[in-house]
């Protein structure tokens, strides 16, 4: 990704131009040069890459062509315009898609990508003083098609968890149980290694927000930092390594995995007996 300075936050379409100038200077093409082989203009690439313009699909077809990206740009391109995720959120859910090494701190929620369906109705639901069934179907519906990556075997997922996010009846107790449970499963399956932040330590170094880092085949590491209604993704090498550093030293106060998995499958025992 772009090694620039990251003090504002970037919109997926000026994400996507510096990721075109990357990716280019990577393959030793001019704007001119790519732009005679793409039969795009050069002026039209600077725009690309200033994100002042979006290209056609048939142009981001022909960008992945010459650059030898795999659909890169295209499936970008497609993401932009249908809308389906929040602007602070696309380019996050892109670079999802693309990584290899995959780690997610949840402090008080439990990551989009391991929620069970009827948690995260419950969570779209408390986000909106006003909301249609049809919406949050479609919000459901989308959070669901990412849960997809975990079935990836080529893919490492980390998840580090704070006790208050598994304690918390996100929709009721017996949605939150079945949540716990859907965790587990996927930790007893080795699709997931997971780690358990228990109140008792206190404060730790990924108290203040949800984390993700992810890692590449053919690219520097990102880390995406969010909040309420806001998130920025982070490709500066030295805040990806102290971010990196951070989730480290929450790691390091966790709990073993297999501790973690009695716990969670302790707190599931609870919602249950309580129904």
């Amino acid at each position: 990704m772009a090694d620039k300075d990251d003090s504002r936050h970037r919109s997926p379409q000026e994400f996507y131009g510096d990721e075109l100038a990357r990716r280019r200077n990577k393959a030793g093409l001019t704007q001119a040069q790519l732009g005679e082989q793409c039969v795009i203009s050069p002026q039209m690439i600077a725009h690309f890459e200033a994100g002042r313009r979006r290209p056609r699909p048939d142009d981001a077809k022909r960008l992945d062509q010459i650059l030898g990206t795999d659909g890169f740009f295209h499936r970008w391109r497609k993401s932009m315009d249908e809308g389906r995720f929040p602007d602070h959120f696309a380019t996050a859910a892109e670079l999802e898609a693309l990584a290899r090494v995959l780690k997610y701190y949840g402090a008080a929620l439990i990551p989009g990508i391991l929620q069970t369906p009827d948690y995260a109705r419950a969570v779209f639901e408390a986000f909106h003083a006003n909301y249609t069934k049809e919406g949050i179907d479609r919000s459901v519906g989308i959070r669901m098609e990412r849960s997809a990556l975990l079935k990836d075997p080529d893919r490492e997922f980390w998840v580090l968890l704070d006790e208050a996010a598994i304690r918390r009846p996100v929709g009721g107790r017996a949605v939150m149980a079945e949540q716990l449970r859907h965790i587990a499963d996927l930790a007893r399956q080795g699709r997931i290694r997971l780690h358990i932040l228990p109140m008792e330590i206190g404060a730790h170094a990924l108290l203040e927000s949800m984390v993700w880092l992810l890692r590449f085949e053919d690219a520097p590491p990102v880390a995406y930092v969010e909040g309420l209604k806001t998130g920025r993704i982070h490709d500066h090498p030295a805040i990806v390594r102290d971010i990196d550093s951070s989730y480290d030293l929450a790691l390091g106060d966790a709990l073993p995995m297999a501790s973690s998995l009695a716990l969670l499958e302790h707190v599931a025992k609870e919602f249950e007996s309580d129904q």
